[in-house]
């Protein structure tokens, strides 16, 4: 289940999803070797080394298409850097580097995107109540 809390926006209320926790890797790992033949430490050990990886694929200048999960590439940020030609745009001009996630979705036969694998379609939603 997905929890909310009402929340006023203006004149408006609205919901507001939020999560009560934060799983690790430990439990990702447990639960893929629930659902596979690899053992929780093998599991464990290929989840800790995904994070260089995918890093050093990226910057070698590619994005990275993870098969049931989503693709990963870098973007290079240069807010305020700007100059007046295109002659004196370099690499210097970046501040910022961040990954960007896009998760890998289903298209129907009008191109229309009818679900995205790590979105679940029957997420149940449970209001929260304020904290005493």
């Amino acid at each position: 289940m997905a929890f909310y809390k009402k929340m006023k926006r203006g004149r408006k209320w609205y919901p507001a999803s939020f999560t009560v926790g934060t799983l690790g890797t430990d439990e990702v790992a447990r639960r893929l070797s629930q659902m596979s033949t690899v053992s929780k430490a093998d599991t464990y050990a290929v989840l800790m080394g995904l994070g260089e990886v995918l890093g050093n694929m990226m910057k070698e200048g590619s994005s990275v298409k993870l098969d049931g999960l989503g693709t990963f590439y870098l973007v290079g940020g240069a807010n305020g850097q700007g100059v007046d030609t295109p002659e004196e745009v370099s690499a210097r001009q970046f501040t910022e580097v961040r990954v960007r996630f896009i998760p890998e979705y289903r298209r129907a036969q009008n191109r229309q995107v009818t679900g995205r694998t790590i979105v679940p379609s029957d997420i149940e939603w449970v209001e929260m109540g304020p904290e005493k």
